[in-house]
Protein backbone atom coordinates (compact mmCIF):
# COMPACT_ATOMS: atom_id res chain seq x y z
CA UNK A 1 0.00 0.00 0.00
CA UNK A 2 1.05 3.59 -0.53
CA UNK A 3 1.02 5.66 2.66
CA UNK A 4 -1.27 8.65 2.60
CA UNK A 5 1.39 11.09 3.74
CA UNK A 6 5.14 11.32 3.46
CA UNK A 7 6.74 10.67 6.81
CA UNK A 8 10.12 10.40 8.46
CA UNK A 9 9.27 6.91 9.66
CA UNK A 10 10.29 3.78 7.79
CA UNK A 11 8.64 3.21 4.43
CA UNK A 12 6.41 0.08 4.29
CA UNK A 13 7.93 -2.66 2.14
CA UNK A 14 6.78 -5.74 0.26
CA UNK A 15 8.07 -9.22 1.15
CA UNK A 16 10.16 -7.85 3.99
CA UNK A 17 8.59 -9.74 6.88
CA UNK A 18 10.43 -12.25 9.04
CA UNK A 19 11.55 -15.27 7.06
CA UNK A 20 10.49 -13.87 3.71
CA UNK A 21 13.92 -14.60 2.26
CA UNK A 22 13.59 -11.61 -0.10
CA UNK A 23 15.24 -8.23 -0.22
CA UNK A 24 12.93 -5.53 1.07
CA UNK A 25 11.71 -3.06 -1.53
CA UNK A 26 9.85 0.20 -0.91
CA UNK A 27 6.25 -0.16 -1.98
CA UNK A 28 6.37 2.96 -4.15
CA UNK A 29 9.41 1.62 -5.96
CA UNK A 30 7.62 -1.67 -6.56
CA UNK A 31 4.77 0.30 -8.12
CA UNK A 32 7.15 2.13 -10.44
CA UNK A 33 6.75 5.46 -8.67
CA UNK A 34 8.22 7.39 -5.75
CA UNK A 35 8.93 5.41 -2.58
CA UNK A 36 6.85 7.75 -0.43
CA UNK A 37 3.86 9.64 -1.75
CA UNK A 38 4.14 13.43 -1.45
CA UNK A 39 0.47 13.54 -0.45
CA UNK A 40 -3.09 13.07 -1.64
CA UNK A 41 -4.48 15.03 -4.58
CA UNK A 42 -7.92 15.35 -6.14
CA UNK A 43 -7.77 16.31 -9.82
CA UNK A 44 -10.77 17.82 -11.62
CA UNK A 45 -10.72 17.34 -15.40
CA UNK A 46 -13.19 19.20 -17.63
CA UNK A 47 -15.54 17.42 -20.02
CA UNK A 48 -14.39 19.75 -22.81
CA UNK A 49 -10.93 18.19 -22.58
CA UNK A 50 -12.52 14.99 -23.91
CA UNK A 51 -14.96 16.61 -26.37
CA UNK A 52 -13.63 20.06 -27.37
CA UNK A 53 -15.97 22.55 -29.05
CA UNK A 54 -15.98 22.57 -32.82
CA UNK A 55 -15.22 18.89 -33.29
CA UNK A 56 -17.57 15.95 -33.86
CA UNK A 57 -17.82 14.14 -30.51
CA UNK A 58 -17.41 10.62 -31.90
CA UNK A 59 -16.30 7.95 -29.45
CA UNK A 60 -13.07 7.58 -31.44
CA UNK A 61 -12.36 11.30 -31.06
CA UNK A 62 -13.24 11.24 -27.36
CA UNK A 63 -10.94 8.27 -26.73
CA UNK A 64 -8.16 10.10 -28.58
CA UNK A 65 -8.60 13.28 -26.54
CA UNK A 66 -8.82 11.25 -23.34
CA UNK A 67 -5.49 9.59 -24.08
CA UNK A 68 -3.94 12.96 -24.89
CA UNK A 69 -5.29 14.55 -21.70
CA UNK A 70 -3.95 12.02 -19.21
CA UNK A 71 -0.22 12.82 -19.33
CA UNK A 72 -0.48 15.04 -16.19
CA UNK A 73 -2.15 12.19 -14.28
CA UNK A 74 0.60 9.77 -15.30
CA UNK A 75 3.17 12.34 -14.11
CA UNK A 76 1.42 12.57 -10.75
CA UNK A 77 1.19 8.78 -10.45
CA UNK A 78 4.89 8.38 -11.26
CA UNK A 79 5.73 11.01 -8.64
CA UNK A 80 3.86 8.92 -6.07
CA UNK A 81 0.79 11.05 -5.42
CA UNK A 82 -2.31 9.33 -4.06
CA UNK A 83 -4.94 10.32 -6.64
CA UNK A 84 -8.68 10.68 -7.07
CA UNK A 85 -9.83 11.94 -10.47
CA UNK A 86 -13.11 13.80 -11.02
CA UNK A 87 -14.27 14.58 -14.56
CA UNK A 88 -16.90 16.77 -16.17
CA UNK A 89 -19.59 15.65 -18.61
CA UNK A 90 -21.21 18.86 -19.87
CA UNK A 91 -20.90 18.12 -23.60
CA UNK A 92 -21.61 14.42 -23.15
CA UNK A 93 -24.75 14.64 -21.01
CA UNK A 94 -26.17 17.23 -23.40
CA UNK A 95 -25.61 14.81 -26.27
CA UNK A 96 -27.35 12.07 -24.28
CA UNK A 97 -30.37 14.33 -23.87
CA UNK A 98 -30.37 14.96 -27.62
CA UNK A 99 -30.35 11.20 -28.27
CA UNK A 100 -33.31 10.87 -25.93
CA UNK A 101 -35.25 13.49 -27.85
CA UNK A 102 -34.46 12.04 -31.27
CA UNK A 103 -35.44 8.51 -30.23
CA UNK A 104 -38.42 9.46 -28.05
CA UNK A 105 -40.93 7.82 -30.39
CA UNK A 106 -38.94 4.56 -30.32
CA UNK A 107 -37.75 4.12 -26.73
CA UNK A 108 -38.73 5.57 -23.37
CA UNK A 109 -36.60 8.67 -22.63
CA UNK A 110 -34.31 8.60 -19.61
CA UNK A 111 -34.34 11.40 -17.01
CA UNK A 112 -31.37 13.72 -16.59
CA UNK A 113 -30.16 12.19 -13.32
CA UNK A 114 -29.97 8.74 -14.92
CA UNK A 115 -28.11 10.21 -17.90
CA UNK A 116 -25.53 11.74 -15.54
CA UNK A 117 -24.99 8.26 -14.07
CA UNK A 118 -24.76 6.78 -17.57
CA UNK A 119 -22.09 9.26 -18.65
CA UNK A 120 -20.19 8.67 -15.40
CA UNK A 121 -20.13 4.99 -16.33
CA UNK A 122 -19.03 5.13 -19.96
CA UNK A 123 -16.71 8.11 -19.52
CA UNK A 124 -15.21 6.44 -16.46
CA UNK A 125 -14.61 3.32 -18.55
CA UNK A 126 -12.94 5.44 -21.22
CA UNK A 127 -10.70 7.26 -18.72
CA UNK A 128 -9.96 4.11 -16.73
CA UNK A 129 -8.88 2.09 -19.76
CA UNK A 130 -6.84 4.93 -21.27
CA UNK A 131 -5.11 5.76 -17.99
CA UNK A 132 -4.40 2.10 -17.17
CA UNK A 133 -2.76 1.69 -20.58
CA UNK A 134 -0.73 4.89 -20.15
CA UNK A 135 0.47 3.81 -16.71
CA UNK A 136 1.53 0.42 -18.08
CA UNK A 137 3.55 2.12 -20.82
CA UNK A 138 5.19 4.33 -18.19
CA UNK A 139 6.05 1.34 -15.99
CA UNK A 140 3.79 2.50 -13.15
CA UNK A 141 2.00 -0.55 -11.73
CA UNK A 142 -1.02 1.09 -10.13
CA UNK A 143 -4.60 0.01 -10.63
CA UNK A 144 -7.28 2.41 -11.89
CA UNK A 145 -10.87 1.89 -10.77
CA UNK A 146 -14.08 3.76 -11.64
CA UNK A 147 -16.94 4.29 -9.19
CA UNK A 148 -20.37 5.66 -10.08
CA UNK A 149 -20.92 7.84 -7.04
CA UNK A 150 -23.86 9.92 -5.82
CA UNK A 151 -23.78 13.55 -4.75
CA UNK A 152 -26.00 14.52 -1.85
CA UNK A 153 -27.98 17.74 -2.38
CA UNK A 154 -30.88 19.59 -0.79
CA UNK A 155 -34.21 18.73 -2.43
CA UNK A 156 -35.37 22.29 -1.67
CA UNK A 157 -32.35 24.02 -3.20
CA UNK A 158 -33.68 27.07 -5.12
CA UNK A 159 -31.26 26.33 -7.98
CA UNK A 160 -33.46 23.37 -8.87
CA UNK A 161 -36.15 25.82 -9.99
CA UNK A 162 -33.82 28.09 -11.98
CA UNK A 163 -31.71 26.22 -14.55
CA UNK A 164 -28.35 28.01 -14.86
CA UNK A 165 -25.74 25.42 -15.86
CA UNK A 166 -24.93 25.11 -19.60
CA UNK A 167 -24.72 21.54 -20.89
CA UNK A 168 -24.23 20.00 -24.31
CA UNK A 169 -22.58 21.43 -27.39
CA UNK A 170 -23.57 24.69 -29.06
CA UNK A 171 -27.04 24.48 -30.61
CA UNK A 172 -27.68 24.95 -34.30
CA UNK A 173 -30.64 27.11 -35.37
CA UNK A 174 -33.00 24.16 -35.94
CA UNK A 175 -32.41 22.55 -32.57
CA UNK A 176 -32.44 25.90 -30.79
CA UNK A 177 -35.88 26.65 -32.24
CA UNK A 178 -37.16 23.19 -31.31
CA UNK A 179 -35.96 23.44 -27.70
CA UNK A 180 -37.40 26.93 -27.29
CA UNK A 181 -40.72 25.73 -28.72
CA UNK A 182 -40.82 23.05 -26.01
CA UNK A 183 -39.96 25.50 -23.24
CA UNK A 184 -36.43 24.19 -22.64
CA UNK A 185 -34.25 26.91 -21.09
CA UNK A 186 -31.30 28.05 -23.20
CA UNK A 187 -28.64 30.76 -22.92
CA UNK A 188 -26.52 32.72 -25.37
CA UNK A 189 -23.00 32.32 -23.92
CA UNK A 190 -21.33 34.28 -26.70
CA UNK A 191 -22.84 36.07 -29.69
CA UNK A 192 -24.47 33.36 -31.77
CA UNK A 193 -23.47 30.54 -29.40
CA UNK A 194 -26.48 29.08 -27.59
CA UNK A 195 -26.51 26.20 -25.12
CA UNK A 196 -29.10 24.31 -23.16
CA UNK A 197 -29.41 24.98 -19.41
CA UNK A 198 -29.95 22.46 -16.62
CA UNK A 199 -30.74 22.80 -12.90
CA UNK A 200 -27.62 22.62 -10.73
CA UNK A 201 -28.15 22.29 -6.96
CA UNK A 202 -25.35 23.01 -4.51
CA UNK A 203 -23.53 19.77 -3.59
CA UNK A 204 -23.25 18.90 0.10
CA UNK A 205 -21.43 15.55 0.25
CA UNK A 206 -20.26 12.57 -1.80
CA UNK A 207 -22.21 9.57 -0.52
CA UNK A 208 -19.42 7.06 -1.22
CA UNK A 209 -16.48 9.17 0.04
CA UNK A 210 -15.36 6.56 2.59
CA UNK A 211 -14.90 3.93 -0.14
CA UNK A 212 -12.96 6.41 -2.27
CA UNK A 213 -10.73 7.34 0.66
CA UNK A 214 -9.87 3.69 1.40
CA UNK A 215 -9.10 2.92 -2.25
CA UNK A 216 -6.92 6.00 -2.63
CA UNK A 217 -5.08 5.18 0.61
CA UNK A 218 -4.38 1.70 -0.78
CA UNK A 219 -2.55 3.25 -3.74
CA UNK A 220 -5.29 2.89 -6.34
CA UNK A 221 -6.23 5.72 -8.68
CA UNK A 222 -9.96 6.32 -8.34
CA UNK A 223 -12.14 7.87 -11.05
CA UNK A 224 -15.23 9.15 -9.23
CA UNK A 225 -17.94 11.82 -9.21
CA UNK A 226 -18.20 11.72 -13.00
CA UNK A 227 -20.06 14.79 -14.23
CA UNK A 228 -20.27 15.83 -10.59
CA UNK A 229 -22.06 12.56 -9.80
CA UNK A 230 -25.83 12.09 -10.16
CA UNK A 231 -27.50 14.35 -7.57
CA UNK A 232 -29.57 12.68 -4.85
CA UNK A 233 -31.50 13.79 -1.79
CA UNK A 234 -32.50 12.08 1.45
CA UNK A 235 -36.12 10.96 1.42
CA UNK A 236 -37.57 10.17 4.88
CA UNK A 237 -39.04 6.89 3.62
CA UNK A 238 -37.05 5.77 0.58
CA UNK A 239 -33.72 7.21 1.85
CA UNK A 240 -31.71 8.19 -1.24
CA UNK A 241 -33.68 9.41 -4.25
CA UNK A 242 -32.40 10.87 -7.50
CA UNK A 243 -32.76 14.45 -8.71
CA UNK A 244 -32.97 15.37 -12.39
CA UNK A 245 -30.17 17.89 -12.38
CA UNK A 246 -26.40 18.18 -12.69
CA UNK A 247 -23.92 19.06 -9.94
CA UNK A 248 -20.94 21.28 -10.73
CA UNK A 249 -17.93 18.97 -10.93
CA UNK A 250 -15.45 21.52 -9.56
CA UNK A 251 -17.56 22.14 -6.46
CA UNK A 252 -18.00 18.39 -6.00
CA UNK A 253 -14.25 17.87 -6.43
CA UNK A 254 -13.63 20.40 -3.63
CA UNK A 255 -16.02 18.54 -1.35
CA UNK A 256 -14.46 15.17 -2.19
CA UNK A 257 -10.98 16.60 -1.58
CA UNK A 258 -12.06 17.70 1.88
CA UNK A 259 -13.76 14.38 2.63
CA UNK A 260 -10.76 12.22 1.67
CA UNK A 261 -8.28 14.49 3.46
CA UNK A 262 -6.50 15.64 0.30
CA UNK A 263 -3.56 18.01 0.52
CA UNK A 264 -4.15 19.55 -2.90
CA UNK A 265 -7.08 20.24 -5.22
CA UNK A 266 -5.92 20.58 -8.83
CA UNK A 267 -8.48 21.93 -11.32
CA UNK A 268 -7.36 21.43 -14.92
CA UNK A 269 -9.07 23.52 -17.58
CA UNK A 270 -8.50 25.11 -20.99
CA UNK A 271 -7.14 28.38 -19.55
CA UNK A 272 -3.62 28.59 -18.13
CA UNK A 273 -4.51 30.69 -15.05
CA UNK A 274 -7.01 33.00 -13.42
CA UNK A 275 -6.64 36.45 -14.99
CA UNK A 276 -7.20 40.07 -14.16
CA UNK A 277 -8.94 41.57 -17.20
CA UNK A 278 -9.35 38.27 -19.00
CA UNK A 279 -9.86 38.83 -22.73
CA UNK A 280 -8.70 42.45 -22.57
CA UNK A 281 -5.55 43.64 -24.39
CA UNK A 282 -3.60 43.92 -21.13
CA UNK A 283 -4.87 40.84 -19.30
CA UNK A 284 -2.62 39.71 -16.45
CA UNK A 285 -2.24 36.18 -15.11
CA UNK A 286 -2.68 35.82 -11.35
CA UNK A 287 -0.06 33.39 -10.05
CA UNK A 288 -1.07 33.40 -6.40
CA UNK A 289 -4.14 34.31 -4.40
CA UNK A 290 -4.57 34.29 -0.65
CA UNK A 291 -7.96 33.12 0.53
CA UNK A 292 -8.89 36.73 1.34
CA UNK A 293 -7.83 37.88 -2.14
CA UNK A 294 -9.82 35.07 -3.75
CA UNK A 295 -12.89 36.08 -1.75
CA UNK A 296 -12.47 39.70 -2.86
CA UNK A 297 -12.16 38.59 -6.48
CA UNK A 298 -15.39 36.61 -6.15
CA UNK A 299 -17.20 39.59 -4.62
CA UNK A 300 -16.42 41.71 -7.67
CA UNK A 301 -17.70 41.43 -11.22
CA UNK A 302 -14.38 40.59 -12.86
CA UNK A 303 -15.05 36.85 -13.11
CA UNK A 304 -18.55 37.44 -14.46
CA UNK A 305 -20.78 34.36 -14.56
CA UNK A 306 -18.48 32.28 -16.76
CA UNK A 307 -16.88 28.94 -16.08
CA UNK A 308 -13.94 30.39 -14.11
CA UNK A 309 -16.12 31.64 -11.25
CA UNK A 310 -17.18 28.18 -9.96
CA UNK A 311 -13.56 27.03 -10.23
CA UNK A 312 -12.32 29.86 -8.03
CA UNK A 313 -15.26 29.30 -5.66
CA UNK A 314 -14.42 25.60 -5.42
CA UNK A 315 -10.72 26.27 -4.89
CA UNK A 316 -11.42 28.82 -2.15
CA UNK A 317 -13.92 26.51 -0.45
CA UNK A 318 -11.34 23.71 -0.29
CA UNK A 319 -8.69 25.97 1.25
CA UNK A 320 -11.23 27.43 3.68
CA UNK A 321 -12.07 23.87 4.80
CA UNK A 322 -8.43 23.21 5.70
CA UNK A 323 -6.85 22.17 2.40
CA UNK A 324 -3.22 23.17 1.99
CA UNK A 325 -3.57 24.60 -1.51
CA UNK A 326 -5.79 24.63 -4.55
CA UNK A 327 -4.48 25.13 -8.08
CA UNK A 328 -6.22 26.14 -11.31
CA UNK A 329 -4.13 25.40 -14.39
CA UNK A 330 -4.18 24.46 -18.04
CA UNK A 331 -4.50 20.76 -18.79
CA UNK A 332 -0.94 20.23 -20.01
CA UNK A 333 0.63 22.18 -17.14
CA UNK A 334 -0.61 20.16 -14.17
CA UNK A 335 2.75 19.02 -12.82
CA UNK A 336 4.40 22.39 -13.55
CA UNK A 337 1.58 24.13 -11.66
CA UNK A 338 1.98 21.73 -8.76
CA UNK A 339 5.66 22.70 -8.64
CA UNK A 340 4.78 26.41 -8.65
CA UNK A 341 5.72 27.15 -12.24
CA UNK A 342 2.29 27.64 -13.83
CA UNK A 343 -1.37 28.20 -13.10
CA UNK A 344 -2.95 30.04 -10.17
CA UNK A 345 -2.38 28.75 -6.64
CA UNK A 346 -4.72 29.62 -3.77
CA UNK A 347 -3.53 29.26 -0.17
CA UNK A 348 -4.81 30.58 3.14
CA UNK A 349 -1.91 33.02 3.53
CA UNK A 350 1.04 34.24 1.48
CA UNK A 351 3.69 31.48 1.23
Amino acid sequence: MLPLRSAASAVPTRDSGPGSGRTSQPVGTALGCAAVTPGTIVVALGGNAVAPPGERPTIANQFRHTRESLAPIVDLARAGWAIALVHGNGPQVGDELARNEIAADQVEPLPLGVLVAATAGWMGYMIQQSLQNALARAGVARQVVTLVTQTLCDAHDPHLRIPIKPIGHALDAVRLARLEAHGVPVKEEQPGRWRRLAPSPKPAAVVEHDVIRHLVAAGHIVVACGGGGPPVYEDPVLRLEGIDAVADKDRVAAILAREVGADVLLILTNVDAVYHGYGAPHQTAIRHLTLAAADNLLLGKELGSGSMRPKVEAAAAFVRAGGKRAIIAELGQGLAALQGGAGTTITEEQP
